[in-house]
């Protein structure tokens, strides 16, 4: 055994130590590699040893969750409501992109936790100390939908030009083919999915996907503005009754 390992062996087992080492191994080798065996063997321990902190992989998961939630930076001080959600929304979706593997677990998630409920609670906090009403926050937190943890279903899976990357090994004379088809039965899809013309994103070097994910999110949050300057609600006005002679 190396000395190495001999001191990670030696290192007290907790929760935290565990679920630390799960997100370090699911980075590493993918959710789907990770087991509670291989993560047994990456601690130094037994496998049952971890069972004594999660009682099985699905417990695993919702820690990671948990320790995902953790990364999130809190509300902003001394923000108004758009710029402390947009930071916020921002900051979640840093999070979700330095673990591949989280946006697949997020989305197989029944059980909310403590964290989960939290980080909830005070994301519609930050629209409610805004001054929103409970009704038009309740149709934003829906509108939001999966925006608030940093990721929503793309239109188009493949980045922007994918199309051309995944044919670049093919001669040309068939790309050419293959274009001038897309152009003849699908000419509005062709056009949308080659454009690439955006500008780098505020979160470091910007692609076609963060760029797309901050402009849907801008105009949410502008039109959210838009109704809560309006006094808007859902619910039907009322109709005064006409008195009775």
């Amino acid at each position: 055994m190396t000395q190495q390992a001999e001191r990670t062996r030696r290192i007290p087992l907790s929760r935290d130590r565990v679920l630390t080492a799960a997100v370090v191994l699911a980075d590493k080798v993918g959710i789907e590699a990770l087991s509670m065996r291989r993560l047994a063997l990456e601690l130094g321990v037994v496998p049952m040893a971890l069972y004594k902190h999660v009682a099985n992989k699905e417990e695993l998961l919702d820690g990671m969750v948990d320790a995902l939630v953790s990364e999130i930076d809190p509300p902003a001080r001394d923000a108004g409501w758009k710029d402390a959600v947009r930071l916020r929304v921002l900051s979640a979706r840093r999070a979700l992109l330095r673990h591949p593997w989280a946006r697949q677990v997020l989305e197989s998630r029944t059980n909310k936790t403590p964290a989960v409920l939290g980080y909830m609670d005070s994301f519609i906090g930050m629209f409610l100390a805004g001054g929103f009403s409970v009704d038009l926050t309740h149709h934003v937190m829906h509108a939001l939908g999966s925006r608030m943890w940093g990721f929503t279903q793309e239109l188009f899976p493949e980045p922007a030009g994918g199309t051309a990357e995944g044919t670049a090994d093919l001669p040309p004379e068939v790309q050419a083919a293959m274009f001038r088809e897309m152009a003849e039965r699908y000419p509005n899809i062709l056009k949308v999915a080659t454009s690439s013309a955006h500008e780098d994103s505020v979160v470091g070097q910007g692609c076609d996907d963060q760029f797309e994910f901050e402009f849907a999110l801008d105009l949410l949050l502008e039109g959210f503005e838009r109704l809560h300057r309006q006094h808007w609600t859902s619910m039907p006005k009322k109709t005064s009754t006409p008195a009775k002679p």
